[in-house]
């Protein structure tokens, strides 16, 4: 099984860096993008929501600070915002760490509930610091570089990046300790493992990822206002869904499912007009229901389904 997951990922590795060689398209490109975005984001919360069971609703406060961190560079002092790839993310894990330490204190639905207000609470603080944001009317800057080639390769590298970061913690103590307390916290305490400060591992470089993207999607689209990027129902609610489509808990399951939400999300809206969100929602709600181990999830259980009677045929003929 780790062979053919090796194999899997260099076939995957491969089949990304060839793709622009066939998909040249700026629309395409475009939409590839996207999708690595939502990849990134998607892979970033399921650490947190998937792996350590805290599922969040204000992943938009962290990918609000990465593109604000970027934006607000060339806004106050003209300084490239490209920077703030490396200011963005910082921002959002050391912003992590007071929330952290309040909101961890709470669990299940209070928790999420209270990191749904904090996605808020930006979004209202960066609208009104006009003077600070430039409020509503949010931030323009010209892109330095125009080339949809680039953000691709280098939206690839941050979601290699991700998956490469996420992986080495889930296979780590801190990765089987993320999980007991995902499974039942009480008997991970009992245990003793400090709960919040292993949630707080699993929040930090969750932060660190969204707000990476953050900075980058104001560098690529070039405007941020905080409607857009600490919007409740199209980043933190959005997130959600790609994993849950794509597999919680899984290391492929938001980039599968941010394929799915990016390509079905285009395709409804350019054939079914303004009908596209009510068949898109019918269409989330019946993989929801059907498939609720998400795309990757059930392909895994079937998978190991599959090892498993084989091996206990291979038992019966010997």
């Amino acid at each position: 099984m780790k062979n053919k997951n090796i194999v899997f990922t260099l076939l995957f590795a491969l089949f990304a860096v060839l793709l622009p060689l066939f998909v040249k398209a700026p629309y395409q490109m475009h939409i590839l993008i996207l999708i690595i975005i939502w990849s990134v984001i998607g892979t970033a919360w399921n650490l947190l929501g998937g792996y350590a069971g805290q599922v969040s609703f204000g992943h938009a406060a962290f990918f609000g600070l990465g593109a604000y961190a970027a934006g607000l560079l060339k806004f106050h002092y003209d300084i490239s915002p490209w920077w703030g790839m490396l200011l963005g993310p910082v921002a959002a894990s050391v912003i992590s760490l007071p929330i952290g330490l309040i909101c961890f204190r709470l669990r299940g639905p209070y928790f999420a509930l209270a990191m749904l207000a904090l996605g808020e609470i930006f979004r209202l603080l960066f609208t009104n610091l006009t003077s600070f944001t430039n409020g509503a009317r949010g931030i323009l800057i010209m892109p330095e570089i125009t080339g949809k080639m680039f953000y691709y390769y280098l939206g690839l590298a941050m979601l290699a990046l991700t998956l490469l970061t996420t992986y080495l913690i889930v296979h780590s103590k801190v990765g089987y300790y993320l999980v007991s307390i995902r499974e039942d916290q009480d008997a991970a305490t009992s245990l003793g493992i400090p709960t919040t400060r292993y949630k707080n591992y699993a929040l930090l470089p969750s932060a660190f990822f969204t707000g990476l993207a953050g900075a980058f999607y104001m560098n690529y689209v070039a405007f941020i206002d905080p409607n857009i990027v600490f919007n409740l129902s199209n980043v933190s609610v959005m997130v959600i869904l790609v994993v849950m489509l794509g597999g919680v808990a899984t290391t492929w399951g938001p980039t599968v499912g941010a394929a799915m939400y990016i390509f079905l999300g285009e395709l409804f809206r350019t054939t079914l007009g303004s009908a596209n969100v009510l068949v898109f929602g019918i269409l989330v709600c019946l993989i929801i229901m059907f498939l609720p181990n998400g795309v990757v999830g059930e392909i895994n259980i079937l998978m190991k389904q599959a090892a498993a009677r084989k091996k206990t045929s291979l038992a019966g003929g010997a």
